[in-house]
């Protein structure tokens, strides 16, 4: 076998083993930390001044969704999509709690918030907070959340634009992506979290 025959070999091999090292890697990632219950302590408020803690995660389920106020699209476009499913599911989805958590809590006062979610639905909850409280909300869920420049001097946010559905045991139980189908979107909120399914 040639030197050069060996060294493509040799190649092959390590990102062979490179690669299956990544996916080992990622596989114990995103398996227990995602679908685990939410074990982060944090302090944080809610729209209308009460405290917040890691309990808001039990109990009930729930549609949690991490993004800001001066969000162009995706934020305000998500949150008219989850009060339309609230007031859809009617009594069925009474046990439901939705929550809006700020990734841009330097400029989403509570008084921001409670403006922003209202204007949506009284039953959405806004959650702020100082910023090194959101960021373990944020981080105990994999939220990304990123600050970048803007021409004009201020600044906007990267995030994750999927909403999450958490069941009543804390646990992350799926994901509706951004621009779900609005049925599709519904039926898994009835079978995922309701308990309607078959």
């Amino acid at each position: 076998m040639s030197a050069r025959t060996l060294a493509v070999s040799g190649l092959a091999a390590s990102a062979a083993f490179v690669c299956a090292l990544v996916a080992l890697v990622l596989s114990l990632y995103l398996s227990e930390p995602r679908t685990g219950p939410f074990d982060a302590r944090f302090s944080l408020v809610d729209d209308r001044g009460n405290a917040v803690d890691q309990s808001i995660f039990r109990g009930h389920p729930a549609l949690v969704y991490f993004g800001y106020t001066h969000c162009p699209e995706a934020c305000p476009t998500t949150l008219y999509e989850v009060a339309d499913w609230l007031a859809t599911l009617g009594e069925r989805g009474r046990a439901l709690r939705a929550y809006f958590f700020s990734i841009d809590p330097e400029r989403d006062t509570q008084a921001v918030m409670h403006d922003y979610v209202t204007a949506f639905s009284s039953r959405i909850t806004g959650i702020t907070g100082a910023p090194q409280e959101m960021k373990k909300v944020s981080d105990g869920w994999f939220i990304h959340a990123e600050k970048l420049p803007a021409e004009d001097g201020n600044y906007h946010m990267s995030h994750t634009v999927s909403l999450l559905l958490i069941g009543a045991d804390g646990r992350l139980k799926g994901l509706i992506p951004y621009g779900a189908d609005r049925d599709e979107a519904l039926r898994k909120i009835r079978d995922v979290l309701l308990g309607e399914g078959t």
